[in-house]
């Protein structure tokens, strides 16, 4: 593991922001670390990059507790952007490659080759303040990996982007994973999760409340339900013991979209086997949860009662 998180407790005053949490990360991996506003992901995010410390617990990277001279080892892309507008995008970069260590020639070298990376070369000698957002967001990114950090936080790193930018901004980071990198991946983009993450935690109300690889997860929170696509002259709804139709569609010219859940003991063929009988099936494929959909579960499971009546009246 480069990372662990071991019984790390935080709280300001009268807020619990973390209360025991414990993560693992594994060398090489993107680990999305999850969880709504407030839920302690930034907390948890300035303990490992020694913003701040905890009031218990500890962090280790790579076995030995987290120290200082760590600190040349981890790259960090924050939420809030902290970059010098009134400075040039060059100069910009060689300061803060020269602050983690780069000399002036590897600096330029290296910027360089990013800048071509990302096609904004013809800004290096641009004011900061001239670019837009999403050019701001990739000069941050590139301050970010410049020292080749073997631990690398992007919090919210896509903000700012257009799909096009975004999806450069993907490769780079699978590349990144590839030449040995190790990313922490903090997003509310649950697409982007399933696209890029090997691991994941949800944090929620300062506990981890889910954690584990995301092919795990999802195969965890599988209900036993199918998705059938068909075409019947007749009204096509399953009237069977051991079937439960959750949601009917009646599409046009005699086509329907049905969602069943299986009961327990009854497999996915039982289910074609009578459906074929019944309808010309053109689909038929098993509902996985998303992690958007596994997301939304835990936090609602994990709310108090009061909060949970009070979400469920808003919708």
């Amino acid at each position: 593991m480069i990372l662990e998180a071991i019984d790390v407790r935080k709280a300001y005053a009268a807020h619990v922001a973390l209360d025991g949490v414990s993560l693992a990360i594994p060398e090489q991996s993107i680990f999305g670390l999850l969880g709504p506003n407030g839920a302690g992901k930034t907390s948890l995010i300035r303990i490992i990059t020694q913003i701040t410390g905890a009031d218990s617990g500890e962090i280790r990277f790579r076995g030995q507790r987290l120290a200082p001279e760590h600190a040349t080892e981890v790259g960090y892309l924050p939420e809030e952007r902290g970059l010098y507008k009134k400075m040039k995008v060059g100069e910009q970069l060689i300061y803060l490659a020269r602050l983690r260590g780069l000399s002036r020639a590897d600096a330029m070298l290296r910027i360089k080759d990013w800048l071509e990376r990302f096609d904004i070369k013809a800004w290096a000698e641009k004011n900061v303040e001239d670019l837009s957002k999403g050019m701001q967001q990739k000069v941050q990114f590139i301050a970010t990996v410049l020292h080749e950090p073997k631990l690398i936080i992007l919090d919210e790193p896509f903000s700012g982007f257009d799909p096009i930018n975004a999806n450069m901004l993907k490769d780079e980071i699978l590349r990144l994973k590839q030449e040995g990198a190790t990313i922490i991946f903090s997003t509310h983009r649950m697409e982007s999760v399933e696209e890029l993450c090997d691991h994941i935690a949800l944090i929620n109300r300062s506990r981890k409340v889910l954690d584990g690889p995301v092919k795990l997860i999802r195969n965890q929170f599988r209900s036993n339900t199918y998705e059938l696509e068909g075409r019947s002259n007749n009204k096509f709804i399953v009237m069977h013991p051991d079937f439960e139709v959750l949601e009917h569609l009646e599409l046009e010219n005699g086509h329907f979209r049905d969602r069943i859940k299986l009961h327990d003991g009854v497999n996915s063929n039982d289910l074609l086997r009578y459906a074929i009988g019944q309808a010309e099936i053109h689909a038929f494929r098993e509902v996985i949860p998303s992690i958007n959909d596994i997301f939304i579960r835990r936090v609602r499971e994990t709310m108090p009662e009061s909060l949970l009546e009070t979400a469920n009246a808003l919708l």
